[in-house]
């Protein structure tokens, strides 16, 4: 049995679910709406304030398909009642990063500046911290949408290894490399 699968996932207070037959399933919460088709053979059951996946038989297929639906099923749940956020620091002299109106304008070293436009329910917001780095923080109600977006933001200018200078993760330990003067 997958340990993940077969936990429940309980909805909280605010948040719809609702599966069609044709195993479609909507989550409407208090920061929008998802919606998501499943695996025609995965059963997903809501009752008693709780979302339950089964799934067919023990065949290989149906155990990854089973715990995929379950997880995904919950970051939907999760997305409409909490939403999602993922913060990237930008790190060199002279780098920053501003919102003009939706888009994010992205100064890195280039010769021009990067304008990132987002897809709808994604929103940008860029802060100067006192240490002198931006923090721009990508927030929406899809996980998935959420993480691609802020995956292209850090592929604008990934961080490089000698100095440490570019678009990383927060939190992201980026190792770093002796130059040639390191060497002897």
């Amino acid at each position: 049995m997958s340990r993940i699968g077969k936990k429940p996932i309980p909805i909280p207070q605010g948040v719809t679910v609702t599966v069609m037959p044709d195993n479609t399933v909507i989550v409407k919460g208090p920061k929008g709406e998802l919606k998501r088709q499943f695996h025609p053979e995965m059963k997903i059951i809501v009752e008693d304030g709780v979302a339950r996946v089964e799934r067919p038989s023990d065949s290989r297929q149906h155990r990854a398909f089973h715990g995929l639906t379950r997880a995904l099923l919950a970051n939907m749940v999760e997305g409409v009642s909490k939403g999602f956020t993922k913060e990237l620091e930008i790190i060199g002299v002279g780098y920053r990063a501003e919102v003009q109106g939706s888009n994010l304008v992205l100064n890195v070293g280039y010769s021009h500046p990067v304008v990132m436009e987002p897809p709808e329910g994604i929103t940008f917001k860029a802060e100067r911290t006192p240490a002198g780095t931006t923090v721009i923080t990508v927030s929406g109600i899809d996980k998935e949408l959420v993480g691609e977006v802020a995956a292209r933001i850090r592929r604008v200018r990934p961080p490089e290894p000698y100095h440490g200078k570019g678009i990383r993760y927060r939190g992201e330990f980026v190792r770093q490399k002796a130059g040639k003067a390191g060497r002897k």
